[in-house]
């Protein structure tokens, strides 16, 4: 059964992501090496992980499976969970698959580079209203795919 898994310690679209699972009656694993507070709903469970480094993303990755869906904005993890088939959607819409994330990586090393030479502004540009639209948009579309490719 698809399910949803949510790289949540800074997520800024986790609510949205409840109410698009709720109207698709998917399960979604909230995952956090702190506790987030959560709506009361069965279908959504929170998996608190320990501070090491990586540990969210390494529950993930054990956990999630082909055809689930991970909402991040991680490109490693993404990488790691395409790697295992899974669908990868960033806060902002953009899906992530084997074709884009050979360039998604490239960009994250540049900008990681720029900020070691201490040049500004080289991470996300903030949320904006048709950010939210374009990601409910898309987790919309990634789940109607799933549903007719695997005829759930």
């Amino acid at each position: 059964m698809l399910e949803i898994y949510i790289d949540a310690d800074a997520c800024p679209v986790k609510n949205e992501t409840f109410k698009v699972a709720t109207r698709y009656k998917l399960k979604v694993w909230v995952v956090a090496n702190q506790y987030i507070n959560l709506p009361l709903d069965p279908s959504i469970q929170m998996q608190v992980v320990s501070g090491d480094f990586d540990a969210a993303d390494d529950w993930i990755v054990d956990n999630i499976k082909e055809n689930d869906i991970l909402i991040t904005s991680d490109i490693l993890l993404a990488e790691r969970c395409i790697l295992k088939q899974a669908k990868v959607i960033g806060p902002k819409g953009r899906e992530l698959d084997e074709e884009s994330i050979g360039s998604a990586k490239a960009a994250r090393e540049l900008n990681e580079h720029l900020r070691h030479l201490g040049t500004p502004k080289t991470g996300p540009s903030a949320m904006e209203k048709k950010d939210r639209s374009n990601f409910l948009n898309k987790l919309d579309q990634v789940i109607q795919a799933i549903k007719r490719k695997t005829g759930a």
